[in-house]
């Protein structure tokens, strides 16, 4: 019978000299944990808390109004909030003009933007021109856009100007002088817009005027040309005359009538014939100028009543666009719109940026969820291959 036996396969104890190494705790750290959280976090602590140069706020607010602009209601909030309000569009230009081109030209006849938003100290990162911008106009344009925030409330209509400086009285200064320009930009809106309105209303006062002496000298050629004034009038006084003639001719056959009634042998009648024919005579030839020929009056009433209706019609134009002037140099006299300072930009007395521990807070939440989400994908991967 078989016993059974143990057999011990491993290092002899009494060979065993020295105890295992124990591991420091930062060594048993992931690589991955360190390259992906701790050292950008560690970076941008060294930056934020030891490199970052601090930075002045000027804040001011402001409105761009209409001078009969009314207290919006509830409707009109609505429609600010979706974006159909005009004061909206107007405030929206200023905005665009402090950071466009031209604005910021204006800016550079006063102040040396080169030198104040130069870097400062050891920070290369927060001045101007950082090591991988150029020094040229545009670049000076997108950096400048680093310094100035503007915003805009839809619910109120105030828009927000905000101004980092490396000085406080620089901040103020340049917040001051983009307000400023902001206000010549509305200036010159209302400007172009009076001086547009006034051309415009005189233009068609004059195209007006010109039409009316054309169809004057129309008027006048017609007159000329058919030598009477009023053919209209004349129609009139044409029918008038028929009317007095048939009238005599009424009369003068009620006098022949009882004449032949009471003598019949009277020598008078044919007298009387006479003269109603002659009567007769004059009342077709009346007839033919009024109407009935192609020299009548009646064809030629109608060309001469278009001219009369063009003459009114561009009369009433005339007096129109003589109004329309009127009113648009009274427009030009008052100002339209204008940029209301409800708060002045202020003077920063300690530096408010940048906000260095929520930048540094910030940096390592964000390497904290990328790096978790890196880990799920990871674990995930491996979890596949070890069932496949």
């Amino acid at each position: 019978m078989s016993e059974t036996k143990i057999n011990y396969v491993g290092p002899i104890p009494q060979l065993i000299t020295s105890s295992p190494t124990e591991t420091r705790w930062w060594r048993r750290l992931p690589t991955g944990f360190l390259s992906v959280v701790v050292v950008p976090t560690l970076l941008v602590a060294i930056y934020y808390l030891l490199i970052a140069s601090p930075l002045y706020v000027s804040e001011a607010r402001f409105v761009v109004r209409q001078a009969n602009q009314s207290q919006a209601t509830s409707l009109g909030f609505v429609l600010q909030g979706v974006g159909l309000s005009a004061s909206a569009s107007d405030a929206f230009a200023v905005h665009e003009y402090v950071l466009s081109s031209d604005g910021i030209q204006e800016l550079r006849q006063r102040f040396d933007l080169q030198k104040i938003l130069a870097p400062r100290g050891g920070d290369p990162l927060t001045g101007w021109p950082r090591f991988w911008e150029g020094d040229s106009d545009e670049g000076l344009r997108k950096a400048f856009k680093r310094f100035v925030v503007t915003g805009y409330d839809a619910t109120t209509g105030i828009s927000t100007l905000r101004v980092e400086s490396f000085d406080p009285k620089i901040a103020q200064s340049l917040n001051v002088a983009m307000l400023d320009g902001g206000e010549r930009l509305v200036n010159r809106m209302n400007t172009r817009a009076t001086e547009d309105a006034v051309r415009d209303a005189k233009r068609s006062q004059e195209e007006a005027r010109t039409r009316l002496s054309e169809i004057q000298s129309q008027l006048a050629a017609f007159r000329n040309r058919e030598q009477f004034i009023d053919p209209a009038r004349t129609a009139t006084e044409g029918s008038a005359l028929v009317g007095n003639l048939l009238a005599a001719i009424a009369n003068l056959k009620a006098e022949r009538t009882q004449l032949a009634a009471d003598a019949p042998r009277s020598p008078q009648l044919p007298m009387l014939d006479s003269r109603i024919a002659a009567y007769e005579s004059q009342v077709a030839t009346e007839r033919a100028k009024i109407a009935g020929s192609s020299n009548s009056l009646a064809s030629k009433i109608s060309g001469y009543e278009d001219l009369s209706l063009r003459r009114e019609l561009a009369n009433k134009e005339l007096a129109e666009a003589t109004a329309g002037v009127v009113t648009a140099e009274q427009e030009a006299r008052r100002q339209k719109l204008y940029l209301e300072r409800i708060v002045s930009p202020s003077y920063p007395d300690k530096p408010t940026e940048p906000r260095r521990l929520v930048a540094v807070l910030t940096m390592f939440f964000s390497t904290m969820l990328i790096y978790g989400l890196g880990w799920l994908i990871w674990a995930g991967v491996r979890e596949h291959r070890q069932l496949g």
